[in-house]
């Protein structure tokens, strides 16, 4: 047996509207050149990914020590010809098998349940209307704690969902601020 010692996580932090000449190789020299007043050194950062909205916007996605996060959180940063906001990543793992949160659809054991309707089957062959929507999530949170039951009324892709609120904020929990 081997006792290890819990450590949080880096923060990560999400640039909005990235233009398209900035990619995850460049992205760290272009923030210190054009950022002076950030005064952030080489290797404060590591680009993780980008990504296109529905939208078309690029974002991207990096992550920084929690001095860094202090200096980039919620400001305004000038990429390219561009200024750029930022904000906090934070996401919740979830298998789209399963409806379920903490693991991935390749990892997943469980049967197919509908997000809609928490039904046994896709969610392409779901017939119920938004009345009906019943959140799995939800449902078995309220199984297990009979005292505290919270609403089911709602799909498991729902933003406002009380069960991915606590996900998010247990991630939040866990990352080094």
């Amino acid at each position: 047996m081997e006792a290890n010692i819990h450590r949080l996580r880096k923060p990560r932090i999400i640039i909005l509207n990235v233009p398209e000449d900035i990619n995850t190789n460049n992205i760290e020299d272009a923030i210190i050149k054009q950022n002076l007043d950030l005064n952030m050194t080489k290797g404060s950062m590591i680009a993780k990914f980008t990504y296109v909205t529905k939208r078309k916007y690029r974002n991207a996605v990096v992550e920084v020590g929690p001095d860094v996060t202090k200096n980039l959180l919620h400001r305004k940063i000038k990429l390219g010809w561009q200024i750029c906001r930022t904000d906090d990543y934070i996401t919740a793992t979830r298998c789209f098998k399963f409806s379920k949160f903490n693991h991935r659809t390749m990892e997943c054991k469980g049967k197919i349940t509908c997000p809609l309707c928490a039904g046994a089957h896709i969610i392409k062959e779901c017939k119920s209307n938004p009345t009906t929507y019943k959140c799995i999530n939800c449902v078995v949170y309220n199984r297990h704690n009979p005292t505290k039951t919270i609403s089911v009324a709602h799909s498991a892709l729902d933003k406002e969902c009380p069960s991915l609120k606590v996900i998010l904020e247990r991630n939040r929990l866990n990352t080094e601020y």
